[in-house]
């Protein structure tokens, strides 16, 4: 069967059925590429693997990259729900912090996956890859809740996507084994710092 174009986004589901077939085929997928990494999955076993035919599976998800772009979509809007309301006596940079790092921690415990996820984040056009556009949202709308502002303006939209940027970097760093943990936790917490404390253009 010959491969399909990768120029085009992936059908969405509308029932209950086709749902929880689209997440069987993410669980599978998240489970293949934390053993072998992203090179060796193949979507042929990924269809087999969670039941579903090849023409199923392109139908969801156009190539690898958009597969595991919306694998770490999923994932960051269900540690968005999980995360807990910011102790009381915490700065907000520091609370925004303390949620990067957990969102580090999180993607740790699977280092071939997030490696996977990464790199299909980074390989992604947002034209042809929706999925994108979850990251970013669900990401910006996660620091602004542990940020704690609820009517933010350009520049704290900024901000926030200057650190995550940054995160980014921090967190492949990590998984190159470039930075130890103690270096990337205070890298992480200097940009904190800097991008989102107080100041006289903090609006």
């Amino acid at each position: 069967m010959p491969r399909i174009a990768e120029a085009r986004a992936g059908a969405e589901p509308s029932s209950p059925r086709q749902r929880a077939r689209r997440q069987s085929i993410l669980k599978v997928a998240a489970d293949i590429a934390a053993t072998t990494g992203l090179e060796r999955v193949q979507m042929q076993e990924v269809a087999r693997s969670a039941g579903v035919a090849i023409a199923t599976l392109y139908r969801y998800f156009p190539s690898k990259t958009h597969l595991f772009t919306a694998l770490m979509a999923d994932q960051i809007e269900g540690f968005a729900a999980r995360v807990p309301e910011r102790p009381a006596g915490t700065s907000p940079e520091d609370a925004v912090f303390e949620t990067l790092g957990s969102a580090t921690r999180n993607l740790l415990r699977r280092p071939a996956l997030a490696t996977a996820m990464i790199q299909s984040a980074n390989a992604a056009r947002a034209s042809t890859v929706p999925d994108l556009a979850r990251i970013d949202s669900g990401f910006i709308g996660l620091l602004l809740r542990a940020w704690e502002v609820e009517e933010p303006t350009d520049h704290h939209i900024t901000r926030l996507r200057l650190l995550v940027l940054l995160w980014y970097g921090v967190l492949q760093s990590r998984l190159n084994e470039r930075l130890t943990p103690q270096e990337a936790d205070a890298d992480l917490r200097m940009a904190c710092h800097l991008l989102l404390a107080p100041g006289p253009d903090a609006g």
